[in-house]
């Protein structure tokens, strides 16, 4: 099961050939949301038409200028492309793999409430990939990317979030909804 939930990039590269056409329709409409919480959060026209651009050459496999455009953006504070980062350097697209830095621009982006990168954060938690094995943590942020996914994504979040939950025990399962209880999105810029 994790291998299918190693990230949510990672699903189009085992989908199968018929489910093409639905996952770039889904890819379209969350490049679509990102621009305009982009746009809408600092209104910076040049900055939203750079990260279509990194997102443009990501969809046509240009790895290496995906990354090239989603750098300076991430660093710049901007989840979505912090996010795409993670997801970049969790698989080594573009740039060398390293789940260190993974970890971080996915915890950076997850900080900022992105449920993509609190997903994919969960998941490096419950692997022990970049960060210390910590399920109580994995736990947490799988709570909260399950509280903040789209209608279409939500069922199977909940099902990761559940399995990662058998192996905890009733303490760490109140644990880990009292961080998720307790944290509050923090906005880099």
């Amino acid at each position: 099961m994790s291998d299918i939930c190693s990230g949510y990039f990672a699903l189009e590269l085992e989908i199968m050939p018929a489910r093409r056409s639905h996952l770039h329709s889904l890819i379209r409409i969350f490049t679509i949301a990102a621009v305009a919480a982009l746009l809408a959060s600092n209104g910076d026209p040049a900055q939203a038409q750079s990260f279509r651009q990194g997102v443009s050459a990501f969809n046509r496999h240009d790895y290496v200028s995906a990354s090239r455009v989603f750098i300076p953006l991430a660093e710049q504070g901007v989840p979505a492309a912090q996010s795409y980062l993670g997801f970049m350097f969790e698989t080594g697209r573009g740039v060398p793999q390293n789940y260190t830095e993974a970890a971080m621009w996915y915890r950076r982006a997850a900080e900022q409430g992105d449920g993509r990168a609190q997903y994919s954060l969960g998941l490096l938690y419950d692997r022990g990939q970049g960060v210390p094995r910590d399920i109580v943590e994995a736990s947490k942020w799988l709570n909260l990317s399950t509280a903040a996914a789209p209608v279409r994504a939500r069922e199977a979040r909940v099902r990761i979030r559940d399995a990662v939950t058998t192996k905890m025990t009733r303490g760490e399962i109140a644990r880990a909804r009292l961080r998720a209880l307790e944290w509050v999105p923090n906005r880099e810029r």
